[in-house]
């Protein structure tokens, strides 16, 4: 792969982010290998989002903005997923990498040089990404994430990866059955620890931490999680703060969707792997998931 010639693009959703995109956009004006196309889409923001974007399209060929209406509330998970479409609908065809890129991160000029460098090098891998880090009291944090999974913040997709996998299921949870679906279609998943993205804010300060962690809890449900497994997840997340209130508010996310007869993800072939592969892990036999 010559990277230079690396043809890759950019879907951006952003929502109210006039505090941070700024950084976003000059993180990507500084890249040692730019996109051929940025689509920064606009998800209804009532500050001064749309206006930024705006500004940099006019000086910037490659960056573009799309302004959707404002639904007057956050969506979880099928709002990202709707937003990221409407800007995949615009874009060039032509392309080697496509990338979703949240509009609230930071990064160093050679970030994507590096990312594109790991695929050179592993032709099986599909998705990939950098790690999440946050600055708290001078010092620099990581999110605790599994190797496999790449945050859903920055994801990259190679091209045949991309289509194998057919694109984003619309509902919460997207981020991870995107990497089962490529796992069990023979592609890996993972992300590069050696390259850091700042981000911003903490995952999901914009909707609390209760509604957030219930949020999740809801997207294991819809993705098909074995029972066993997110009790197993929900004891683990007792080491983190908040403690207890953390595997409460998982635990009831997951089964009140149950309860509710929310709509699990349509394809049982897909979940009935991502089972196996939570039990393999579980009784510690080998997996593609460790």
């Amino acid at each position: 792969m010559n990277l230079s010639a690396t043809k890759y693009v950019i879907i951006t959703p952003v929502r109210d982010e006039e505090a941070y995109i700024r950084s976003t956009i000059e993180s990507m004006l500084g890249q040692t290998i730019l996109p051929a196309e940025w689509v920064i889409v606009n998800d209804g923001s009532t500050d001064k989002t749309g206006e930024i974007i705006d500004g940099y399209s006019e000086r910037y060929p490659w960056i573009r903005a799309v302004h959707r209406t404002n639904r007057g509330f956050r969506k979880a998970g099928g709002g990202v997923v709707d937003a990221f479409n409407d800007g995949y609908r615009t874009t060039t065809k032509d392309w080697d990498f496509i990338v979703k890129l949240d509009g609230d991160l930071s990064f160093e000029p050679d970030y994507f040089e590096k990312c594109f460098n790991h695929f050179e090098r592993e032709p099986k891998l599909g998705v990939g990404g950098g790690v999440m880090c946050y600055i708290e009291g001078g010092k620099k944090s990581f999110e605790a994430n599994p190797a496999f999974h790449v945050r859903g913040a920055t994801k990259i997709y190679r091209r045949a990866c991309w289509d194998a996998i057919g694109g984003f299921w619309p509902a919460p949870g997207w981020d991870t059955m995107d990497e089962v679906k490529a796992s069990m279609l023979g592609w890996t998943t993972r992300s590069f620890p050696d390259l850091h993205l700042l981000h911003h804010r903490h995952t999901g300060a914009a909707d609390g931490t209760w509604a957030n962690l219930v949020k999740n809890g809801r997207a294991n449900y819809i993705c098909g999680y074995h029972p066993l497994f997110m009790m197993l997840k929900c004891i683990r997340r007792l080491r983190f703060r908040p403690h207890l209130l953390g595997p409460i508010a998982l635990l009831y996310g997951f089964v009140t969707g149950y309860l509710q007869k929310i709509p699990q993800v349509d394809d049982q072939k897909t979940i009935r792997y991502l089972r196996q592969q939570q039990l393999a892990r579980i009784t510690g036999r080998e997996s593609i998931w460790n």
